[in-house]
């Protein structure tokens, strides 16, 4: 297994069902960053979000998004930046499939045909790894 394997592995180990991340997206030629549930479901990357909150409208304007899961505490902590691409789903049975996984669906929306609902799955391409503890940083790709 070559390092870039080995950090791939390690990386995808932090990765949780759901779990708090910062995720980034682009409203003109600003950042607009905030804190997210992010839902890990067979090897994909995804966010439920309100149709009507802003950032549905500038990943519709720029796809291009990235989020930061921190991993580890005090002096031995890093963190784990995603880079890609952020895709709105239409698609009504993977809007059902990801809302069967969310345990906080119900507070929010009245079923996958909700209006309000908006599910959003991120194409990772680029991941760096600031491993916990260490100043080493680990880089690679997705195809």
């Amino acid at each position: 297994m070559s390092e870039k394997d080995d950090v791939k592995s390690e990386v995808m180990k932090h990765f949780q069902k759901i779990q708090t991340v910062y995720y980034a997206t682009c409203d003109g030629d600003m950042p607009r960053v905030r804190p997210m549930a992010l839902i890990y479901h067979e090897n994909r990357f995804w966010f439920s979000t309100g149709t009507k909150n802003a950032k549905v409208k500038q990943i519709q304007e720029n796809k291009n998004s990235e989020f930061c899961l921190l991993v580890g505490q005090g002096e031995d902590s890093g963190c784990i930046r995603c880079a890609g691409e952020s895709i709105i789903v239409k698609d009504r049975k993977t809007k059902e499939q990801l809302a069967d996984v969310m345990p906080f669906f119900e507070e929010f929306w009245k079923g996958a045909d909700d209006p309000d609902y908006t599910l959003i799955e991120m194409v990772v391409r680029r991941v760096e790894y600031l491993k916990p503890g260490t100043y080493e940083i680990g880089r690679f790709t997705f195809a």
